[in-house]
């Protein structure tokens, strides 16, 4: 099941052509992914400060189509496309005007905050994102 969400592309966000600044887009999708863990029920400060637990980034594959315009309405489809043990996999289509405009495969991993090093999905949060997955073959336990 995609989660799906919407972000205004600010003046802030855009070169001074108007034009998307690139940089703008990860900040936009940190956004999007925190937001995407609240639906799930777990609030990345709740993540934080009672779990220690943090979801950083790993891997980070964007392909850019067409420009994003200051004032546009980003579209954001979040899909789960693979579990492992501490890894995550998603990917991102973010569109506009009925277009897209990039598309991202993304890996986070759940890691201890205390140490630093990955660990594993707490059950109750492998849980929620695996009822998310948009393939049932998609556990890989390697990673």
């Amino acid at each position: 099941m995609a989660f799906k969400t919407t972000r205004p592309l600010r003046f802030g966000d855009c070169d001074p052509s108007g034009i998307a600044y690139f940089p703008s887009y990860l900040n936009i999708l940190v956004g999007v992914l925190e937001d995407y863990f609240a639906s799930l029920g777990f609030p990345w400060r709740k993540l934080i400060d009672d779990r220690q637990l943090g979801v950083p980034t790993v891997r980070l594959d964007l392909t850019f189509m067409k420009p994003g315009l200051q004032g546009d309405d980003l579209e954001f489809l979040l899909t789960v496309h693979g579990i492992g043990r501490s890894s995550l996999d998603l990917e991102h289509q973010v569109s506009a005007n009925g277009h897209v405009l990039w598309t991202a495969r993304h890996r986070v991993v759940a890691t201890s905050l205390d140490t630093h090093k990955s660990i594993e999905w707490p059950e109750d949060l492998r849980a929620a994102l695996t009822s998310h997955l948009e393939k049932t073959d998609a556990h890989h336990p390697a990673t």
